[in-house]
Parts: structure tokens; C-alpha cells; sequence
């Protein structure tokens, strides 16, 4: 996995995940640090990508808001489905069902949903988890999300993964400039002091 090109089995692990309905960290909306940045959104033509996205809900709050050009990303079918049956209306093909690292084009804001602290936090992974943001991004773009804050375990299969704000920053600050980068106040309850927001914007 180190190279993150998802195995046969990393693919059945999440779409196990949402069979079996162990998805713990679905809040079942919007979480609320990323619906106040959105809220403050004036472009509606930013061209925005939600990889490992899940169920979307902040791809649906965005396509409630009057932007459409979303495009939701995730490794497992299921949550595509779940999204495009409470969103009949949402282009099918803005919903891609792959790979995070063999995405292609240029997106003016990727939305980070804690999608970093899902990968085995090996320093290969998380360098190429940077690259491949960068790659994704229009220069200028700006990535925009939560990070857990939490301490990294030495477990490799009990996710999700931690890590501190500096370690974060070792490898984001190769490719981005730091905006904003702090501890988050408006989490919601089950995460309040264990979520960091931050504003990247690439180079």
C-alpha cells in the first residue's frame, strides 16, 4: 500500500465499511467548519473536488447553494449510489468511482474531509497524498479542510490515522503556503478538540 494504488482488498475494506454500516465518522450532514467556509463562497463557478468523499453531504449542501461544478470522488460505489439517489438530479458524471491518485484535470478548490487521515501514515504515502493535491489543483488553488489531531498510533490498520500540525505541515509546506493551519472552534461535539482546520493554497 505504500505506493497508494488501492489493492483489491483496500476497495472491499471501504465498501465493507458502508455495507455493514461502520461508518462512524458519518455525521449525516455537512460538518459544520466546512459549511461556514462554504457559506462564505461568492464564485459559484469554481470547478471543486470532494475526494474519498463518502456520502457528500457537503457536495450536496454546495449543489443546494447553486454550484455544479462538483465532482465527488470515492474509491467505493456505495456512497455514489446512496448520493445520487438522495441527489437524482446531480450529474452522474461528476460522481467518479476511483482512485484519488489516478484522478485527472484541475480543480480551483479541493475539499479535505479528514481523507488524509485514512491512508497507513507511511512517509511515502503521505509525500505522495501532498503530490498528488498539488497535481489536482489549478495554481493558486486552494485546498481547504479538517485534519484529525489526534496522536499517531503505531497500529497500521486501526484508522483513521493522526498526526500533530508540524507533521502535517512537513509535508504540505513542500507544495503549498499555509493560510490558515489551527486548532478547529467550531467542530462538531464527538471531534470538538481533536480536528485542526486548515486553508492551503498551492504554489
Amino acid at each position: 500500500m505504500s505506493n497508494l494504488k488501492y489493492s483489491f482488498s483496500e476497495k472491499e475494506f471501504w465498501s465493507s465499511r458502508y455495507q455493514e454500516g461502520r461508518i462512524g465518522w458519518d455525521i449525516g450532514y455537512a460538518s459544520t467548519p466546512l459549511k461556514m467556509y462554504i457559506d462564505q463562497l461568492k464564485n459559484k463557478d469554481l470547478k471543486i473536488l470532494i475526494p474519498g468523499a463518502g456520502n457528500a453531504y457537503e457536495a450536496e449542501y454546495l449543489y443546494g447553494r447553486g454550484f455544479k461544478n462538483i465532482f465527488v470522488l470515492d474509491i467505493s460505489k456505495a456512497p455514489l449510489n446512496a448520493f445520487q439517489k438522495r441527489n437524482p438530479n446531480f450529474p452522474p458524471d461528476q460522481l467518479l468511482h476511483m482512485n484519488f491518485f489516478e484522478a485527472e484535470g484541475q480543480y480551483d478548490l479541493i475539499f479535505e474531509q479528514t481523507f488524509f487521515c485514512s491512508f497507513p501514515p507511511l512517509k511515502n504515502n503521505r509525500m505522495l497524498y501532498t503530490k498528488t493535491m498539488s497535481r489536482l489543483l489549478f495554481p493558486k488553488g486552494k485546498l481547504v479542510g479538517l485534519w484529525f489531531d489526534i496522536p499517531l498510533a503505531g497500529d497500521l490498520k486501526k484508522r483513521p490515522f493522526g498526526g500533530t500540525r508540524e507533521e502535517y505541515l512537513s509535508y504540505l509546506s513542500a507544495h503549498f503556503d499555509t493560510l490558515v493551519f489551527e486548532k478547529c472552534y467550531n467542530s462538531v461535539d464527538d471531534r470538538k478538540g481533536n480536528e485542526l482546520f486548515g486553508i492551503f493554497q498551492k504554489r
